[in-house]
């Protein structure tokens, strides 16, 4: 009994190991299977990514860049149209149809062109052609362009592929402001630049070229003569619908008829919805700050000026005054550039004002901060310049003047009038001045930190720096002096920064793919995008 006992338990064993090993092989079966099964669809989703994309433009004027005034067209055309060089997304210098730039004197320079290159119809790209650019340009006052090739005296072409470029003054920077786009000269060879029908689809040596143009559509195809074979691209087709208003192409974008569309419109939810898209924000270029006198009596007191700097809640700035497509900065360059690693610091903090101001001898009393001066009692009493008509700066005004009440710092609002507001400007005759302006395409800090600067604002090492970084060509030195000029900044408090403009980029998502982007292109990464629709 007991030996037929053990016999059925190892029958039972033998039993057991060998579901066990037929469960084993289904797991492993269906494991393949799956991944078969995943790699099937992954060669699937390849095959059928889509290649033609959809953008589209309100109030169309001319694809020609150099003449037209529409900001979408001058979007657009970075992917038609090159110029000598490129800015990169980090905002460093990129060359493209040029291949060096020598400073030969402070107002000369010796440019090399990249050889092979083809324009569209298959002809040679030529230093005739950037000659022919560049005149035409500093013909158009009007062109986006035109402050490119305002210093411009000369152009000395030395061969097929060496132009001699001589300035009517030294510009900083110069290389930068090589970045309008070129044009054929042959191709407009006796031919009225500003009126001809050619303009209608001008070659190009970009990555896309125009194929067709009708009264609603503009047809780009990929450029197969494109020198640049390294940079490929799913997409080969790109319709740009055209549009009579920026309500219609709205409209568009809402109904799926378009991928990609670009807005500064801080409504745009009211046309387009709230489903079906992705955004990318896109930091601009116009720059809002507080221009502090550093001479001017209070304001030459470091830990005056910090504690005005931590008074300012930026955020409700924005909130009350420039809306969801502001942001806020600290710093005149772009967020992203290679040359500072600048932190996205919140300086509003009230407990330390009040250090500040303390540790400087200021009293609070009756709710305003005071001190005894040459034995009398002065107040941190300040004025405020701002162009009375900017209705947005003003209401920014008046809100940094409520926030400094609310921390006992009195603040009168002078409301100039263009006139009186230059004045002040040219003079440095005010104690705070909110200020607007539009970051050059260049890294020039000049307005800032050189002579006759906006906050009256002086330092040796800053002198030095200035002066020296004209001149450095290691990326890793200049990165360094710029960092140094942006710690600086931050410790000595000449400015304070308040916010900054977005731009939006709007993108369907049946586009796949990141929109990598700064204002000067949303197209960087335009070779990794495709459609699934």
């Amino acid at each position: 009994m007991k030996n037929n006992l053990f016999g059925y338990i190892f029958i039972l064993f033998i039993i057991i190991i060998m579901g066990f090993a037929i469960y084993r092989v289904n797991v492993q079966n269906a494991g393949n299977n799956e991944n078969n099964s995943s790699s099937s669809n992954s060669n699937a989703q390849e095959v059928e990514k889509g290649t033609e994309m959809t953008l589209a433009i309100s109030n169309f004027d001319t694809i020609n860049p150099i003449i037209t005034t529409n900001k979408r067209v001058q979007e657009i055309t970075k992917i038609i149209y090159e110029p000598l060089i490129n800015i990169s997304a980090d905002y460093k210098l990129e060359y493209t149809l040029a291949t060096e730039v020598a400073k030969n004197a402070n107002n000369i320079y010796i440019i090399r062109l990249r050889q092979g290159v083809k324009w569209s119809d298959g002809t040679r790209f030529t230093s005739d052609d950037v000659k022919y650019t560049i005149d035409r340009l500093k013909e158009n006052e009007n062109s986006v362009y035109a402050k490119n090739v305002s210093s411009i005296q000369e152009v000395d072409i030395i061969d097929n592929y060496t132009l001699r470029i001589i300035l009517s003054q030294e510009v900083k920077n110069f290389e930068y402001y090589l970045n309008f786009p070129i044009l054929s000269s042959a191709y407009y060879l006796d031919q009225d630049f500003w009126n001809t029908e050619k303009n209608t689809a001008p070659i190009t040596t970009g990555q896309f070229k125009i194929s067709e143009v009708t009264n609603n559509t503009i047809v780009l195809e990929k450029n197969t003569d494109w020198w640049n074979k390294d940079k490929t691209s799913v997409i080969n087709k790109i319709t740009i619908n055209l549009y009579s208003t920026v309500a219609e192409l709205y409209n568009a974008f809402k109904m799926g008829s378009i991928d990609l569309i670009s807005t500064e419109n801080a409504s745009y939810q009211d046309y387009i919805g709230t489903i079906g898209y992705d955004v990318t924000e896109i930091e601009g270029r116009e720059y809002v700050f507080l221009a502090l006198n550093t001479s001017s009596g209070i304001l030459s007191d470091i830990n005056v000026r910090k504690a005005i700097r931590a008074c300012i809640d930026k955020d409700r700035v924005i909130s009350n005054s420039y809306g969801n497509l502001y942001k806020t900065s600290n710093f005149p360059l772009n967020t992203g550039s290679f040359l500072i690693d600048e932190q996205d610091e919140n300086f509003y903090n009230i407990e330390e004002k009040n250090n500040l101001l303390t540790s400087s001898g200021w009293e609070l009393r009756n709710g305003i901060w005071q001190k005894l001066i040459n034995y009398r009692t002065t107040q941190i009493a300040l004025n405020l310049v701002v162009r009375a008509n900017d209705g947005t700066r003003c209401r920014a005004a008046e809100d940094i003047k409520n926030q400094l009440a609310e921390q006992g710092i009195i603040v009168n609002i002078i409301y100039a009038d263009d006139s009186t507001y230059n004045s002040y400007l040219n003079n440095v005759n005010y104690d705070m001045m909110l200020c607007s302006i539009e970051q050059p395409i260049a890294p020039d800090l000049t307005t800032y930190f050189g002579n006759n600067n906006l906050a009256n604002y002086h330092n040796e090492e800053v002198n030095e720096i200035m002066s020296y970084i004209g001149n450095i060509t290691d990326e890793n030195e200049l990165k360094a002096k710029y960092q140094r000029l942006y710690e600086i900044y931050k410790e000595e408090v000449p400015y304070i920064g308040i916010a900054r403009n977005k731009i939006l980029a709007v993108k369907n998502t049946e586009l796949v793919g990141e929109v990598k982007a700064n204002w000067y292109s949303m197209f960087y990464n335009i070779g990794e995008w495709y459609t699934t629709n």
